[in-house]
């Protein structure tokens, strides 16, 4: 661990009044850091690499925790529940597992795929676990005992990610047969089926009220839909190559999307109007997330950069120098005040953003 103190563009050291972050460097993983993201205190940090573990960091000092060791292959995501008292992670070794946060021990270990699962989440009460794998299925799990509960059959392809509605009583799936699907979280009843996209859709969550969902697709295009009626509300157009990404602002009003085309941009959720396109970086954009006021935008990219923007005006805030290869993750602390990056440089940082 270290710490090195940056200006806004150039990384030389911080002269007297430039806006400046402090990069907490979090070291110990032995290969590529997928992703990295905050408790919901904010105080621990979890990040997963492709060296079969997930660790949990102190993200004041930037002193290791726990090593969540126990898979045996890349872990591919990692949670936090909403009381920050547990984790849940999910593994290429067709496992998942949740990790106590006071011990670091494992709680139980979730069996029964015949593949690798993409992602795991909790449901808002923290109560159940819902996960998403290539063996075509989505499953919730109860977190205390392991068990399974519902086991969501339908989907043709490869389930990329599966989470729960605001209420915590609906599912969303994305799948690789170019369909998002929403489910009833207690039957297993499948509710409404998105069709439109024509190629997979690689994401797809609600909104904030849980009344509309966002898709991604490699079909080139982004869509909106009413999570009551499954009716396509707007599409998302103008993108050059396939979306991997989309989310809501934290208000529902706008939409943040990221596309292959090495573009981030916000869109009108109400009426599919581009509102900003995001220039001035090269390479692959891998991941773009609204601070939790909606007023900026934090980028990932492949230059070995993260970038901060003003989410109204465009401009760039804050360029976060210091990663030595690609940056695959960046996300705001719940409080908006740091921001944490992932790298194949086998680190992940902490950006302590001084106003």
């Amino acid at each position: 661990m270290s710490k090195t103190t940056l200006n806004n563009l150039s990384g030389k050291p911080c002269a007297s009044g430039d806006t400046a972050v402090t990069s907490l460097i979090l070291k110990g993983h032995t290969e590529i850091v997928l992703s990295a993201s905050f408790s919901p205190d904010g105080k621990k940090a979890v990040t997963v690499s492709e060296d079969n573990t997930a660790r949990i960091w102190d993200t004041e000092t930037g002193k290791e925790l726990f090593n969540l060791n126990g898979h045996s292959d890349i872990v591919l995501s990692a949670a936090f529940s909403p009381d920050g008292r547990k984790a849940v992670t999910a593994s290429n070794d067709n496992t998942v597992r949740i990790w106590d946060m006071e011990t670091g021990k494992e709680l139980v270990q979730l069996k029964g795929f015949i593949e690798n699962v993409w992602s795991a989440s909790f449901s808002p009460d923290g109560r159940q676990a819902v996960t998403a794998s290539d063996d075509h299925t989505a499953r919730i799990w109860d977190t205390e005992t392991g068990k399974e509960l519902v086991q969501f059959k339908g989907h043709t392809g490869y389930v990329f990610s599966a989470s729960f509605s605001p209420d915590g009583k609906k599912v969303i799936m994305a799948c690789s047969d170019n369909t998002a699907r929403i489910w009833d979280a207690g039957t297993g009843k499948e509710l409404l089926k998105l069709n439109g996209h024509t190629d997979l859709v690689n994401s797809a969550f609600f909104s904030p009220d849980g009344k509309k969902a966002v898709t991604a697709s490699w079909d080139k295009t982004s869509r909106i839909w009413d999570a009551e009626t499954g009716k396509e509300l707007v599409k998302l157009n103008g993108y050059t190559d396939g979306v991997d990404f989309a989310s809501f602002s934290p208000d529902g009003k706008k939409a943040v999307t990221v596309s292959a085309d090495e573009a981030a941009q916000i869109w009108d959720a109400e009426t599919g109007k581009k509102l900003l396109k995001f220039k001035g970086h090269t390479g692959i954009v891998s991941s773009a997330f609204l601070s939790p006021d909606g007023k900026k935008v934090v980028m990932a990219n492949w230059n070995k950069t993260a970038w901060i923007w003003d989410a109204g005006t465009g401009k760039e805030l804050l360029k976060l120098n210091g990663h030595t290869d690609y940056v695959n993750s960046a996300s705001f602390s719940h409080d908006g005040e740091k921001v944490i990056t992932a790298s194949d440089d086998k680190t992940a940082r902490i950006w302590n953003i001084i106003r």
